[in-house]
Parts: structure tokens; sequence; C-alpha cells
């Protein structure tokens, strides 16, 4: 399986990462809330937070993506984490889906590479308090909303 480390570049010069496209996990546990990565400063839009995720590998499946990555950055282990529903914004030439996921068993989540300066458990409520990566500030209100659904 091909890494999909690297740039791509969309018509407008606007760059993506992931050649494959990229995946991020928002973990939601029904006591500590939603799991934010604050993003280490010299990442893209570093120091602001965000999911933990990045580049999927060629043939690599969304949730499989996310799942990885969320284990090499946060330490999420994917037998701790039931998928809920996913959602993808779809660019035509870049794709980046969300998998959302339950925790059904208690994990100690750690910064478990470079990418990180915090991780931290944040009230449904509060997210929008922190200064939110823009990719995730969009759409957080929608995934805000499915979440919030499937809750009652």
């Amino acid at each position: 399986m091909n890494s999909g480390d690297a740039w791509v570049e969309g018509p407008n010069g606007e760059r993506f990462w992931g050649r494959f496209g990229a995946a991020g996990l928002l973990v939601h546990d029904r006591l500590r809330g939603i799991l934010l990565q604050h993003r280490a400063d010299w990442s893209h839009f570093g120091g602001t937070w965000g999911l933990p995720g990045g580049a999927r590998h060629e043939g690599e499946s969304a949730v499989d993506g996310a799942l990885r990555e969320a284990n090499e950055e946060a330490a999420v282990p994917a037998d701790a984490v039931e998928v809920l529903f996913t959602s993808v914004l779809d660019l035509g030439f870049w794709s980046y889906t969300t998998v959302v996921v339950e925790a059904v068993r208690p994990f100690a989540e750690r910064m478990a590479d470079v990418e990180s300066i915090e991780l931290r458990w944040v009230p449904v409520a509060d997210v929008t308090a922190l200064p939110l990566h823009p990719g995730f500030a969009d759409s957080w209100p929608e995934l805000r909303a499915r979440l919030v659904a499937l809750a009652e």
C-alpha cells in the first residue's frame, strides 16, 4: 500500500494533504465529550484544534485510514470505538471523510507523535469556544446536529 503523504493542488491553487484523500476520526464519549487535537504549530493550520487524522494510503478505506491515523496520533484503539456515521467533503480532485465514532469502552488517549501540542476531551457544547481548524469549523454544525440526533 502506497503512502498518500503528499500535497494535492486544486484548480485554484489551494493545497490539500493526501494524494488519495484524507480522513479524520471524531471520537465521541458520552461522559467526556469530543476528543480534539491541538495541532502542532508547524502543521497545516497549526495552532488550531481539530480531529486526529491525515492522509489515506492508496486503496485504504476512509474508515481504516481514520482509525489508523487516530491510533498513530492519539493512541485511539480501534476496538474501543464503534462507527456511527461518516461525512464526506468531496471536491472532485480530493476528498476528506470525517468518521464519527462512539467510544464503547474507556481508553487512555496520549500524544503518540509530534503532530499534537495537546489532546483534550471537550464537551460538545464547548467545541466552538476553541480556535478550530477551518475545515472542522465548517463541518462541525452538521456533525454536531447528527451526533445530537443520534443521542435523542
